[in-house]
Parts: structure tokens; C-alpha cells; sequence
């Protein structure tokens, strides 16, 4: 009985250390294919970044719907880039001089100067994010970002030929006879006042930002001439800062006895005071108003209406300031200050606004 049992016992140990062998062969092969697997995978990845990258390339430079751009008809390439193609060359010449050019970036094939243009027109002139403007033009979103902040920097410094006071007697004297035909006021050549672009809270000083109307924002003061082009613009003050402590605050301020000479600008009663005798203001008084002050009073605020659909035609036109997220507040200034440049230089240039067909609404002031 013994040797049976025992023999029995051989057996099944026997069939136990076989099926051990087959479950420990199979879990070998097992992983040996889940290694093959992750290889495989592994080539795969690499394979696709491969192409990825060389696709991200191949962006830069195989894209010709550009060109395609260039050849639109005047009204086509004025409702998408806001200026007229004479102007558009005119455009690529000046930041040609200042230094704008078909460069190498990191091995990459350089991207023509014109499509850059097209590229900082079209950023400025929508809404649209950078995924969404390298998708436009057929770049790599790194490329779209370094041109436009290219043409910025160049805009920066090309200022003065965009903006510029109106120099000697003669210029001034038919300043002024063009604004008193329109506001009846006369030895008038501006008119002055404040502006909010919104911004995201900023990490620093944020509260700052804070305006009256509890958005945060950025002040741009311009003065415009009778045509409401820009003569002097100064950006960058914190939202919650008064108008008259903006223009305190400002380069113009600091020359205005030179600039002014015997000449006078017109603003809104935030600039009312001793401190500003250049600036021609409306007459406070509650029922102690005269008829002539009523009349003097209406011409101001028919002066002051230029500066502020100026401001108004300004946001509709080259709407990337209408709303400045996702932006530092330095480099929001660059972007406000090349709006008011080619607002300028887009004069002339008209373009019906979609939204307001009747025209653009004025721009209110939210810190009077």
C-alpha cells in the first residue's frame, strides 16, 4: 500500500512541477512580448515626433496661400488686413529700414518678409490666437509668435513716422482753422482724452489695473487732429489712474509750453484745472449757465466727440486691443501704441465695420 501511495504521490508531483514549467514558460513568453510591444511602440513615437518635427519644418516655408493673400483684390485684402496693398508695400518698406528680414531661425528656412507682415496685420486686425493664426498662414506657432513680436519691436522704435506733432506756424494755423470750422472754437489743434484697454489682472499690482468700472485695464491718452489721426499718444498707465494724473504723468505734459506755443487743446472736465491752461474745458455750473456758456459747452463736447470716435474706429479696426489676454503688460503697451500707428497709416483705407455698418460706436470715457 505503501509504494502505491507513494507512486501516486510521485505522479502527481511529477504532473505539478511539468504544469509549473508550462505556466512559468508562459509567463516568460508573455513578457517577452510585452517588451517587444513597448519597442515597438517606443519606434513608433519616435517615428511620429520624426515626422512631426520635420512636418513643423516643412511649415515655415512650403505654405503659398500667402501669395494668395498678396494677389486679393483692394476691397478683399482691405476687410482682412485692414490697409490697401500700396499701403501694405509701403508698410514692408519701413520695417525693411528698420531692420525686418527674411532670417534664419535655429536651421529653420527663413520666412519671406512680406508673409511676416501679412502675418502681424492679420494678428492685430482679429482676435485670434497663435494656434489659430499658424494654422492660417501654415507656420509653426513659434514662427508666427516671433514675427509678430519682430514687426512690435521694430513698430517700437518707427514711431515718429507714424505719430507726429504738427510742426511750425503754418501747420498749426491750418489746425486750427480746420477745427474751428467744425467745433467753432477757435486757436484749437487737439483734442485730448483717455481710453481703457482691457486687460487680464496682471500678477503684480493687479488691483491697480482695477478701473470704475471694475475690469482690469491699461490707459492709452491720445490727441488727435480735426481728421482724427493720432499727433501725440502716451500708453501704459494702470487703469484706476485719473485722467488729469495721466497726463501729469506724460512726456507731452513735461513740453507742453513748446509744443502748444499760443495754442490751445480741447478735453473733458477731468482735465479741468490750473494745472492744464492749455486745454479748453467744458463750463461747470448748475442753473447758473449763460446762453453763450450753454453754446460754448456744446462746441466742446462736438470737439471732444473726434477723439472719441477716433478711439471707437481705432478698437473695431484693429481689434487685438479690444481685448489684451494672455498678455504682459509691457508688451501690451507695444500692441496699443502699433494700433495707434496704423490707425494713422491706415487713414484712408476705408473699411466697413461688420458689426456697426452705421459706424463705430464712440468710445466713452470710464475715468472722467
Amino acid at each position: 500500500m505503501d509504494d502505491i501511495r507513494a507512486a501516486a504521490v510521485s505522479v502527481v508531483v511529477d504532473a505539478f512541477i511539468e504544469n509549473e514549467n508550462k505556466i512559468v514558460a508562459l509567463l516568460n513568453k508573455l513578457q517577452d512580448e510585452e517588451a517587444q510591444e513597448h519597442r515597438r511602440r517606443k519606434r513608433v513615437v519616435a517615428v511620429a515626433m520624426a515626422m512631426l518635427r520635420c512636418k513643423q519644418r516643412n511649415n515655415v516655408h512650403s505654405g503659398t496661400e500667402w501669395k494668395l493673400m498678396l494677389a486679393m483684390d483692394d476691397p478683399t485684402f482691405v476687410q482682412n488686413f485692414r490697409i490697401t496693398k500700396t499701403q501694405f508695400k509701403v508698410l514692408q518698406g519701413y520695417l525693411e529700414e528698420g531692420g525686418l528680414r527674411s532670417d534664419h531661425f535655429q536651421g529653420l528656412p527663413p520666412l519671406p518678409v512680406p508673409k511676416k507682415v501679412l502675418i502681424f496685420l492679420w494678428y492685430m486686425a482679429h482676435q485670434y490666437c497663435f494656434r489659430e493664426i499658424s494654422n492660417k498662414f501654415n507656420v509653426s506657432r513659434s514662427s508666427a509668435h516671433r514675427s509678430v513680436f519682430r514687426v512690435l519691436t521694430i513698430m517700437s522704435a518707427l514711431g515718429p513716422a507714424f505719430v507726429s506733432w504738427p510742426t511750425g506756424r503754418n501747420e498749426k494755423s491750418v489746425s486750427a482753422t480746420s477745427f474751428e470750422r467744425a467745433c467753432g472754437l477757435e486757436d484749437v489743434i487737439g483734442v485730448i482724452d483717455s481710453c481703457h484697454i482691457r486687460i487680464q489682472k496682471p500678477r503684480v499690482r493687479g488691483e491697480d489695473y482695477k478701473n470704475k468700472r471694475n475690469y482690469c485695464s491699461i490707459l492709452l491718452q491720445g490727441i488727435v487732429d480735426v481728421e482724427g489721426r493720432f499727433i501725440n499718444v502716451f500708453a501704459g498707465i494702470p487703469g484706476k489712474v485719473h485722467d488729469a494724473r495721466m497726463l501729469r504723468s506724460s512726456t507731452f505734459f513735461e513740453e507742453w509750453q513748446e509744443k502748444m506755443g499760443e495754442y490751445r487743446l480741447l478735453g473733458d472736465a477731468a482735465y479741468i484745472g490750473q494745472a492744464f491752461p492749455f486745454i479748453v474745458t467744458p463750463l461747470r455750473g448748475i442753473g447758473a449757465l449763460t446762453d453763450a456758456d450753454l453754446r460754448h459747452n456744446t462746441d466742446v463736447s462736438r470737439g471732444k466727440s473726434i477723439v472719441e470716435q477716433a478711439f471707437g474706429r481705432m478698437k473695431c479696426k484693429w481689434r487685438r486691443i479690444r481685448d489684451l489676454q494672455n498678455t504682459r503688460p509691457g508688451t501690451g503697451v507695444k500692441i496699443i501704441l502699433a494700433a495707434c500707428y496704423l490707425h494713422n497709416f491706415a487713414q484712408g483705407a476705408s473699411v466697413a465695420c461688420d458689426e456697426h455698418p452705421h459706424g463705430c460706436p464712440i468710445e466713452e470715457d470710464a475715468n472722467e
